[in-house]
């Protein structure tokens, strides 16, 4: 008898959390970097913040890959409204995974710095060096990322409702504990 999975795989759940500890912390460092006066330490946190960058786009990646390959488990009754809700915060999940790091990739080639990742692997320029395109895409970088940011306490905010309010078991799919 084939009974219905109700819980994430145990990949899709490392994922989701890898993912999200990286991603909270690229935005924490990227808000606090920001406002550093020009100093060695500030340089060494932007070369942290772009790998953090590349290594979320390449988890990005191997998620999505993942997700199309994987059903995931049934969701929960709810209202349509919710569900479609739900999906739609997810797919815009997944798209600001990976727009937030490439914007962040194409400021940093058009500002003349290259990215070395974790100063082994030189990765190819977006765009060549140009001032006045870096000065455009900048602001971008972090709208997205504050996008993001809001989608992500979004998330939280209704998994903490199906935990709390609702009681539906929604968030038992992916935690850590099976």
């Amino acid at each position: 008898m084939n009974t219905p999975r109700t819980r994430y795989s145990t990949v899709a759940i490392a994922f989701h959390w890898v993912l999200a500890l990286a991603i909270v912390g690229a935005f924490g460092m990227g808000v606090y970097m920001s406002d550093l006066p020009f100093s060695p330490q500030r340089l060494k946190y932007y070369n942290w913040h772009k790998w953090a960058g590349v290594t979320i786009l390449a988890l990005s990646a191997l998620r999505l890959l993942w997700r199309l390959t994987h059903r995931p488990p049934a969701d929960p009754p709810m209202p349509a409204w919710q569900r479609g809700a739900a999906h739609a915060t997810h797919w815009a999940l997944y798209a600001l995974f990976f727009a937030v790091p490439l914007v962040g990739w194409a400021y940093s080639s058009a500002a003349g710095f290259p990215i070395v990742w974790f100063g082994v692997l030189p990765l190819p320029d977006f765009v060549s060096p140009d001032k006045a395109l870096a000065e455009a895409i900048k602001p971008w970088h972090a709208y997205l990322a504050y996008a993001l940011a809001a989608l992500v306490v979004m998330h939280i905010a209704a998994a903490l409702k199906h935990q709390f309010i609702d009681r539906d078991g929604l968030i038992s799919r992916m935690s850590l504990r099976g």
